[in-house]
């Protein structure tokens, strides 16, 4: 009987498994398998939750960036309103100065004016009584005529003052 190469070839075959058997390879490599799966189970585990985080994380800044947005808006409308009652008040300041500034104007030319009148009026009373006391100087001299001048010209004085 004559072995050919086939049938080496068949016993190291056997050999090899026999061998592999023996030292418990396949539950070495079903382990290592078994290990891999695990670790790579938990890797998704981990990484479910991270993205669970992550999603969680990102409705928190969403959630603040929308209260900062409308705080901001509030903020903003305040402001405005704030700028919108200064600008009443500068404005109502302006218009309480420029009446104020105009009644002293008018009090000033009203002021102005009855000085002016007066001044007119002396004016003409001492005209008056100088031209009086010319005429009756030269119309009479007697002593009773002179003292009812006087009384006159300062009758004269104390009604046009």
């Amino acid at each position: 009987m004559a072995f050919d190469n086939s049938f080496w070839a068949l016993v190291g075959l056997i050999l090899f498994l026999a061998l592999m058997l023996y030292f418990k390879v396949p539950g070495m490599i079903a382990k290592a398998l078994d290990a891999r799966a695990v670790q790579i189970r938990k890797e998704l585990d981990e990484a479910r939750e991270l993205k669970e985080e992550a999603k969680q994380q990102l409705a928190e800044y969403q959630r603040r960036r929308r209260e900062a947005e409308v705080e901001a808006s509030q903020i903003v409308a305040a402001a405005e309103r704030e700028a919108a009652s200064m600008l009443d008040e500068a404005r109502i300041k302006t218009e309480q100065y420029v009446t104020r500034r105009t009644a002293m104007a008018e009090t000033k030319i009203a002021q102005a004016e009855s000085e002016a009148i007066a001044e007119v009026r002396s004016s003409a009373v001492e005209i008056a009584i100088a031209a009086a006391s010319k005429i009756l100087s030269e119309r009479g001299s007697s002593g009773e005529g002179n003292r009812l001048i006087d009384q006159s010209i300062s009758e004269v004085r104390t009604r046009l003052n």
